[in-house]
């Protein structure tokens, strides 16, 4: 099992910047895909960005077109954290936003294809 624990959620302006660490504790894998997905009210689930983890190091990073440019997964992570880093923030960025992993490595868009998930942190970003 793996358990997620996001943090660093909260009330900024737009413009402005963010972020999201996301803690991974229990076992571990070799290879492991994690990936952010966001959840704004009275919409669904969606896809945020996922990134592959091959021995403790980073792969490729696949991003949503809504938040390429201005969303990065820094290079530095450790292999048991994952951080989103959101600059230039917009209103419509207003969500709940979800670490999220699996052992089925590569990368991965689709909810159904991740196992675990945190509980989720709310980020508002004001006008």
């Amino acid at each position: 099992q793996v358990q997620l624990v996001e943090s660093g959620g909260g009330l900024v302006q737009a413009g402005g910047s963010l972020g999201l660490p996301c803690a991974a504790s229990g076992r571990t894998f070799r290879q492991l895909t994690m990936g952010w997905f966001r959840q704004a009210p009275g919409k669904e689930l969606e896809f945020v960005v996922c990134i592959t983890w091959s021995g403790g190091m980073p792969g490729y990073a696949d991003y949503a077109d809504s938040v390429k440019g201005r969303f990065t997964i820094p290079r530095h992570n450790a292999g048991n954290s994952l951080s989103l880093q959101m600059n230039s923030l917009k209103p419509e960025d207003t969500a709940v936003y979800y670490c999220a992993a699996t052992t089925n490595w590569g990368t991965r868009r689709r909810i159904d294809q991740y196992d675990y998930w945190g509980q989720g942190t709310q980020v508002t970003v004001s006008s």
